[in-house]
């Protein structure tokens, strides 16, 4: 099976290398690596030419943002199954793709999705949060409950049949996605027990209160569109199941 990585950038200089590097240091043959970047100033394009061999598709033009920038790259891959690596992220093993792959064989699943790192922003062996999601159910869903993000790797033929990441959501397009897939299309999924991604820390809905304050209203929002019972209270629980990521 073909796997296309996706990766969004923006002025990134400092850490898209490692990302790049993580991707094209897998051991897994066929792989597909898809750079979307927006229209970096800041010496991003010179590193990424570095690695201009080994990445297969590359687009460098503004854009609405980070997932307009995500659709752009799905609409142009062509992997059986897609997976999203942000630019200033790292997959944590070079089997991380085998180890992937193996899971899609061996079962019947649309996609899969793993245990995630928060690291410190100019360390990345430093670890600040762990996240380890556990196995979907419904109701963990209906009470605040999402896979990370960054480890989740679908049939791309999924976005076909769901749509792609919607831009009336904000920093919430991947949760208002996430909720579509499994509450709405009943999407099946396996949890892989093990560490999938490293995420610096510093993102889009972590960068201060008011980033924050709108995550929560765009998450309100995207329960209210999917019809969940209470959705005032299953915001506050999304946000205070962060709060056990840091005891690992």
């Amino acid at each position: 099976m073909k796997v296309s990585i996706v990766s969004v950038v923006l002025n990134c200089r400092d850490y898209i290398g490692d990302c790049i590097l993580s991707v094209i240091g897998q051991d897994y043959s066929e792989i597909e690596y898809v750079v979307i970047d927006g229209g970096s100033t800041d010496g991003t394009l010179d590193v990424i030419q570095q690695y201009q061999d080994r990445i297969h598709v590359f687009v460098s033009q503004k854009d609405q943002g980070f997932y307009d920038g995500l659709n752009k790259g799905i609409a142009l891959a062509t992997g059986d199954i897609i997976g999203i690596l942000n630019a200033d992220d790292i997959i944590a093993e070079p089997g991380t793709i085998s180890m992937v792959v193996h899971y899609f064989a061996a079962t019947s699943c649309d996609g899969v999705y793993g245990n995630l790192k928060y690291t410190d922003r100019k360390n990345i062996e430093r670890v600040v949060r762990s996240w380890r999601p556990g196995d979907f159910s419904l109701q963990k869903l209906k009470r605040g409950w999402m896979p990370p993000h960054p480890t989740l790797y679908l049939y791309k033929e999924l976005y076909g049949r769901c749509g792609n990441y919607s831009m009336d959501f904000g920093t919430s397009a991947d949760y208002e996605f996430i909720l579509r897939l499994f509450s709405t299309y009943g999407t099946s999924m396996v949890y892989i027990d093990h560490l999938l991604v490293k995420m610096r820390k510093g993102g889009m809905s972590n960068a201060g209160m008011m980033p924050f304050l709108l995550a929560c209203i765009y998450d309100y929002r995207s329960l209210l569109l999917h019809r969940f019972r209470w959705p005032v209270l299953v915001t506050i629980c999304k946000k205070l199941r962060k709060i056990k990521q840091f005891f690992y």
